[in-house]
């Protein structure tokens, strides 16, 4: 799905993403995406910034309460505060305008590719002592009690807990977590792991699930039952 209010691109878009084989919905109003979504269910959204009716930080943020829909922010705001801030909403991925169309179609390809993986390869659950992932249902328990985690919380203790012998980098958590492999903060990781330790373990000052490597990255804390 396309979201955007320019004709011109709106065009352009269609025809590139038609000829590689998408098939394309257009948006053009900001208010109309949350419906269009629920209707046609998309398996991504490229999603412009300035929208009439609402923007796309505010549509970004409307679609992580409910939705772990892909969604690119495509926009002519290149500042770094809008990047991190569309990356903090909950966006996989930020491309600027004016744009390269094999950048754009390969970054395409690459969070596509990404999901079918996960959906293909991973293990449904991961059962920690005290805590239960579900990567189908998006459910955490923790004591038995759920959990409301963000999506790139989610995200996050998933990739820990379903590699539970490997240490990642905040580089490599950037890339597989946000898709940014050519700039990004790594201050977003440490903000990230803060804002889930908070909600999962039960002393966030002495973590028992998610450990620090100091110098390299994090890990899972402890084994998978």
């Amino acid at each position: 799905m396309v979201v955007e209010d320019d004709v011109v691109i709106q065009q352009f878009l269609n025809i590139l993403l038609t000829q590689k084989g998408y098939r394309v919905m257009v948006v053009g109003q900001g208010t109309e995406v949350i419906t269009a979504c629920h209707n046609y269910k998309p398996d991504l959204l490229l999603l412009d910034i300035m929208m009439p009716g609402m923007d796309g930080f505010e549509i970004c943020r409307k679609m992580r309460e409910e939705s772990y829909l892909p969604i690119i922010i495509l926009s002519a705001k290149d500042e770094t505060a809008d990047k991190i801030l569309g990356l903090t909403l909950g966006c996989d991925d930020y491309i600027t305008k004016p744009f390269d169309c094999v950048e754009l179609l390969l970054r395409i390809k690459a969070i596509l590719s990404r999901e079918n993986r996960h959906r293909e390869n991973s293990r449904d659950i991961v059962k920690l002592p005290g805590l239960t992932v579900n990567r189908i249902t998006r459910v955490t328990v923790v004591g038995g009690i759920e959990v409301d985690l963000t999506p790139k919380e989610f995200d996050l203790l998933w990739l820990l807990s379903n590699n539970p012998v490997q240490v990642f980098t905040r580089e490599q958590l950037l890339y597989q977590i946000w898709n940014l492999d050519h700039y990004g903060d790594s201050a977003i990781v440490t903000t990230l792991v803060k804002r889930l330790r908070k909600k999962i373990e039960p002393d966030a000052a002495n973590p028992f699930y998610v450990k620090t490597v100091q110098g390299i990255g994090y890990k899972l804390g402890v084994k998978p039952c």
